[in-house]
């Protein structure tokens, strides 16, 4: 039967601009379709290819994107909200960073950004309905990452209270996405509070298990902290619901290691590649998601230290293209089956009738 994962998709978020073909919904997906890809992720957050607030509003301008959409021949593979969800929450130790994904009359008004964060993410879940899709992609936010190495020691009791308050203001986002029949996938990503394995569970039980946490499988963020990420799939393959698609590699040395020195993007031990480049095991993860039964789309996030986007969005469609399994609804051996019969099974076993 027909491979089970949708692609290759590509998240645009990295590749929009001012100048064309990258500065339209229109031109974008011509250009991506160009290329090979079957499905964009689209960010809810650049007015240059989408309007949020009309998504939220108006069938007709869902009805519009998705015509644009199919007459450059892509499908929507899902609405990002990455940086909305990311000024959810914000120690106040990155307000001043963080100032910049709200609106300028938001600046240095930190409640005011979070209610803008809120209803932006509520949004983007009646958008997704009205554009007929079953999930989205966004970040937790941050409130616990400061202290995230203990050194002076952390209070108790600190990290216990920085997921209860994440989940106090998470769920009332979930519920209306709940309502609204879509997940939310989130990245998992240093820099969130969610960023490995065992924080999603401490956030996942926060919720109280709430059905429309997902994941966002990203397997370079797993190589940056040299986690198993094969076997996250196997422990996580019920909640994943999304798939960026992006190498990294890991060379430490006797200067560096997992933290990489405050070096930039091209000296660190660790830095994100283009699809190929790096040391991510593909098609480990593409069998591993074919052997769970993964469904939805395979996406190209492109973030890499040295190859340009241009080089890295023409190689990456072909790439992922070549690792999606076709799923067999055969076993290697079927040839050598036979009738069942239950006499011969016993008799076998060496079971007395």
């Amino acid at each position: 039967m027909a491979g089970l994962i949708k692609g290759p998709a590509l998240f645009l978020a990295q590749f929009a601009g001012d100048d064309a073909p990258y500065n339209s919904l229109e031109n974008i997906t011509k250009w991506a379709a160009g290329l090979g890809y079957k499905g964009v992720q689209i960010p809810t957050f650049d007015a240059r290819l989408f309007d949020l607030e009309k998504a939220a509003e108006s069938d007709a301008y869902c009805d519009e994107v998705k015509g644009i959409c199919a007459d450059a021949g892509v499908e929507i593979a899902e609405l990002s909200t990455h940086l909305q969800g990311q000024l959810v929450a914000v120690n106040p130790a990155y307000d001043a960073a963080f100032d910049a994904f709200a609106p300028a009359h938001l600046h240095g008004n930190p409640a005011g950004r979070q209610a803008w964060a809120v209803d932006q993410m509520k949004k983007a879940a009646v958008a997704s309905r009205r554009l007929g899709l079953e999930a989205s992609v966004s970040f937790t936010g941050s409130l616990a990452f400061p202290y995230l190495y203990p050194w002076p020691q952390r209070p108790a009791g600190l990290i216990e209270e920085a997921f209860a308050e994440l989940a106090r203001r998470w769920k009332p986002i979930l519920d209306v996405y709940d309502e609204n029949g879509v997940d939310v996938g989130y990245e998992i990503h240093p820099g969130e509070d969610v960023f490995d394995g065992a924080t999603f569970e401490m956030f996942l039980e926060a919720l109280g298990g709430h059905a429309r946490c997902q994941i966002n499988y990203d397997p370079s963020h797993f190589l940056l902290q040299q986690m198993d990420y094969l076997a996250f799939i196997e422990i996580y393959h019920e909640r994943i619901c999304a798939y960026h698609v992006k190498d990294a590699e890991f060379n430490p040395d006797g200067r560096q290691g997992v933290y990489s020195g405050y070096q930039s993007w091209v000296n660190r031990a660790g830095r994100f590649r283009s699809l190929g480049d790096g040391q991510v095991d593909f098609k480990g993860i593409f069998s591993k998601l074919a052997q769970y039964g993964y469904d939805s789309w395979a996406v190209l996030e492109w973030e890499c230290c040295l190859k340009s986007p241009e080089q890295g969005a023409a190689e990456g469609a072909p790439f992922i293209r070549d690792h999606i399994i076709e799923v067999t609804d055969k076993a290697f051996d079927d040839f050598a089956g036979a009738e069942t019969d239950l006499g011969q099974i016993r008799q076998m076993l060496g079971i007395s009738s």
